[in-house]
């Protein structure tokens, strides 16, 4: 998702897409129930740029308890200090539990039991489906 925005805004910009920063988070490790899995799968944390000075904008499917992103923010902070970091989310479903709120957010949507994204790019469909 954070790749397809990332497209948008070199072509509403006319700006290379390989001249905007861009990076990807693995925040398994900084996990608050990192006991919950029995076989955390950890992926790459790829930054190939130094983010002090920047700003930051994290991209995350759904904001809901702001965990998540609590967790991004510690693993940017393991690499140093950004200029300021925001955050974009395609859906917002409420009941924060820490303070935590969204920059931009696609869709606001208070669902009592799950929301699950599904990208065209791993799902092969755009959907969001919640209860």
């Amino acid at each position: 998702m954070a790749k397809r925005i990332l497209a948008e805004i070199a072509k509403l910009t006319n700006v290379d897409q390989s001249k905007i920063p861009f990076g990807t988070l693995d925040i398994t490790l900084h996990r608050d129930d990192l006991d919950n899995f029995k076989m955390p799968i950890i992926k790459d944390t790829v930054l190939p740029f130094d983010i002090s000075s920047k700003n930051i904008i994290l991209v995350d499917d759904v904001l809901y308890t702001g965990r998540t992103i609590r967790a991004a923010l510690d693993v940017l902070m393991d690499f140093d200090r950004p200029k300021s970091i925001q955050l974009a989310v395609l859906v917002d479903r409420g009941s924060r539990e820490l303070p935590i709120e969204a920059k931009y957010v696609g869709i606001k949507y208070n669902a009592k039991k799950f929301i699950k994204v599904e990208c065209k790019e791993t799902d092969g469909i755009d959907k969001v489906a919640g209860s």
